[in-house]
């Protein structure tokens, strides 16, 4: 068979199942429980983009098999988007002269990966549906699809966000959690968003995939907290290990990646909650969830029920997705998700 019927049929029994699923309702949920999302609904492009299920599919499927770090990319910028100022795609935003946006603001500057996949996609669909289906829903849908795609759950997402017309460093800067704030610090973000303590609990279980660079935990091999010794808690071969790779230099070894879980990092799975168990959670902020006793004793649920912790973390997505949406006539639908519009364009 030649290679290209074999990848061609890979796909079509890739997305078969997906058709059996209904395409992104859950009729049990109600997705209009807050005036604020009454406009979204799961059918919004049933009509008016009816390829997308399968133009999405298709990115991301592709994305996965070329890049075994891509679908923690994508979960993580849909993060980064919707955790500052909303799911408005204002991440995507590229700096112009009068507006200093989120891409190249610390935490996401070298970063945050995944942008090339999205214009991809947009691409595709200003082809078949010019104008029609946002960016803010595009990066919503390539983070469940790649989730879903390394063995994760998947979660029925409502649709019809538009588009942000601005991004501020500044809002990155005062919202965005961090990996070395103390989990009082990062508990006050989610909750300033309408998320809870459970919301970053699970939510961090997305750290069962993907890498981190060594200079977002640095600080706890050599320096802890100002100490200028090691971070007490952190397991002592783990310690070697890192600080092999991540040596006490100010140079080009900060970029260097770490898994952040090593036994499965290109799978979803709970495996993640174990490692804190274990002592093994590589982030400062991760590790810290096991010196709380409550959200000790959710690390230990989840860690014992996989299925617990598929199921509220579809939810908890769900939530997030819901998080400081535009809708109806505010906003735009961009036509390339790196510029806003420069006509008057819908």
């Amino acid at each position: 068979m030649p290679p290209n019927t074999r990848i061609i049929l890979s796909f079509l029994f890739l997305i078969l199942p997906f058709f059996f699923i209904s395409s992104f309702s859950d009729p049990n949920y109600n997705y209009n429980q807050n005036n604020a999302y009454a406009e979204l609904r799961p059918d919004f492009y049933d009509e008016s983009c009816p390829r997308l299920p399968m133009i999405i599919r298709y990115h991301i499927w592709a994305a996965v098999q070329n890049d075994s770090r891509i679908a923690a990319s994508l979960l993580r910028l849909n993060f980064h988007d919707c955790i500052v100022d909303g799911c408005d795609a204002s991440v995507l935003l590229d700096d112009t002269n009068d507006m200093k946006g989120e891409k190249k603001a610390p935490g996401n500057v070298n970063s945050l990966r995944g942008f090339e996949v999205i214009d991809a996609i947009k691409a595709d669909l200003e082809t078949y549906c010019p104008l029609t289906v946002s960016c803010a829903d595009i990066v919503n849908l390539a983070a469940r699809e790649a989730v879903y795609l390394v063995g994760g759950p998947f979660w029925h997402l409502p649709l019809g966000r538009r588009d942000g017309l601005t991004a501020s460093i500044k809002s990155v800067l005062a919202q965005l959690p961090s990996p070395k704030a103390s989990l009082e610090n990062n508990t006050a973000k989610f909750i300033s968003k309408g998320l809870d303590l459970k919301d970053l609990v699970v939510l961090s279980g997305a750290h069962t995939i993907g890498f981190a660079r060594c200079v977002t935990f640095k600080g706890r091999l050599f320096n802890y907290r100002g100490s200028g010794n090691p971070d007490p808690d952190i397991n002592a071969a783990m310690l070697s290990d890192l600080r092999s790779m991540c040596p006490n230099r100010n140079d080009g070894t900060n970029a260097n990646l770490a898994p952040l879980d090593a036994a499965s990092y290109d799978r979803f799975d709970n495996e993640y909650y174990t490692n804190l168990i274990s002592n093994v959670g590589l982030l400062e902020s991760d590790q810290g969830l096991m010196a709380d006793l409550q959200t000790a004793r959710m690390v230990r649920d989840y860690s014992f029920d996989p299925n617990l912790f598929f199921d509220d973390f579809a939810e908890s997505m769900l939530r997030m997705s819901l998080v400081g949406v535009v809708t109806g006539r505010d906003g735009q639908i961009r036509k390339e998700c790196g510029a806003v519009n420069n006509d008057d364009g819908y």
